[in-house]
């Protein structure tokens, strides 16, 4: 969430920034400053009328003890009058500062001078490519058909259990799924994240903490009788754990990774980029999280980049490094680098992780702080990236490493997790 203080000081600098996004913020901008003057002078008038009150109450009890009891009560009905103008006016300053809040929250994040323009996924810049794409042949199967072969992923069971988009795994096909969320776990956990098991279901005050609620409340699943809602990455229980906290500098940085399930509701996708696990409505994810003191945290966002950059290579598979334009972003993000890794058999790339850098937005609705060397309390930072997205890299892996008679090869890193090195 934007500040007040940014809002108020350079309004002008927020709406040209937002225009990166392709976020006309002015009308949005103008309803909150508007509603922050109109605050401004009942905050003045009640402060007015609570000193009048203050004044005339401390006469009553001089006037009673001279005698002057007509006075007296002169001054109390006046008084009263005055306490009863004061509750109006905090009325009308509550209504004021539920407007301007309404009106904050509509806002994205501000995109840093790194983020390019444009307006979607074709203006995205290419800022690395590792292209060791295998040769597969003429006619390489895709995933959804080598599982079926291989009766490793169920998509028809998943339909009768559930419905479409959540696919059952078995045998080899739920080993493998293990292992990858094993060994991410492991390569975080050694680079010094400190791994959590959290809810899979947050309150709304957890999904508004991180910037789900209100914009993404669309693609959630939701439990209306106690008003949870389905965790759509670990990123909202795990930062949500510092919510209300107020940090000291020596306790940066905090690093934090969990394996969830995940749920998105992903509605209005269609077309053959759902196909098998291109897009799935439930699927599993490991995720890590950082805070950051301010000064530090784009070294700590070229660290993740890095470390995600790292577990990719590992994992054998082509891939490529996009820092996301403007109008490609999520609502939360100051900046954000996806990676995608190329399915032979598709012929195309598909996302598997987002690190970004939300910089003091989630922050600021998290009221998450921290005491500075003059002890006045500042926002931290937060970022957070998938480590990584199983779905796709699954996906990836089955297609890439298949033989020519139809089985996969088990990247040789993930051997010792699996306890075998081919699907057949």
């Amino acid at each position: 969430m934007l500040t007040l203080k940014l809002l108020r000081e350079d309004p002008e600098f927020v709406i040209e920034r937002l225009k990166v996004k392709n976020f006309d913020a002015k009308e949005i901008v103008d309803l909150i400053l508007e509603a922050d003057r109109q605050r401004r002078v009942i905050q003045t008038e009640l402060d007015s009328c609570r000193a009048r009150q203050n004044t005339l109450a401390s006469q009553i009890g001089g006037f009673m003890k001279e005698g002057r009891k007509a006075e007296a009560e002169a001054v109390k009905a006046e008084v009263a009058s005055l306490k009863e103008k004061s509750k109006m006016l905090e009325a009308q300053l509550q209504e004021k500062d539920e407007q301007q809040w309404k009106n904050v929250v509509l806002l994205p994040n501000l995109p840093c001078d790194q983020v390019p323009c444009g307006k979607g996924a074709e203006d995205n810049v290419v800022v690395k490519i590792v292209e060791d794409i295998p040769d597969l042949g003429e006619n390489p199967l895709p995933h959804w058909e080598l599982v079926k072969n291989l009766d490793i992923i169920d998509f028809d069971l998943g339909v009768k259990l559930t419905g479409a988009g959540f696919p059952v795994y078995k045998g080899k096909g739920a080993r493998i799924q293990r292992a990858l969320i094993t060994y991410f776990l492991e390569k975080n956990t050694s680079a010094g994240y400190t791994e959590y098991q959290p809810p899979y279901m947050v309150n709304a005050d957890s999904g508004f903490g991180t910037g789900q609620l209100p914009d993404k409340e669309g693609q959630m699943y939701y439990a209306p009788l106690d008003g949870f809602y389905m965790i759509p990455t670990a990123e909202v229980p795990v930062t949500n754990i510092y919510r209300d906290v107020i940090l000291k500098k020596d306790d940066f940085p905090v690093k934090m990774t969990a394996y969830t399930p995940c749920w998105r509701r992903e509605a209005g996708s269609y077309g053959k980029d759902v196909r098998g696990l291109n897009r799935l409505h439930q699927f599993d994810k490991v995720e890590i999280v950082r805070l950051e003191l301010p000064e530090n945290s784009y070294r700590a966002l070229d660290e993740m980049v890095a470390h995600v950059e790292g577990i990719v290579k590992e994992l054998g598979l082509p891939y490529r490094i996009l820092r996301l334009c403007g109008g490609d972003m999520s609502f939360t993000s100051a900046i954000t680098y996806d990676f995608e890794v190329f399915s032979a058999a598709q012929k195309r790339w598909l996302e598997v992780s987002s690190v970004s850098n939300f910089e003091s937005y989630q922050a600021n609705r998290l009221k998450l702080r921290y005491k500075d060397e003059n002890g006045k309390t500042q926002l931290a930072h937060t970022l957070n990236g998938s480590s990584l997205a199983l779905p796709r890299i699954l996906a990836a892996i089955i297609e890439n490493f298949q033989t020519p008679d139809g089985r996969i090869v088990v990247p040789e890193v993930l051997r010792k997790y699996t306890g075998f090195d081919i699907i057949d």
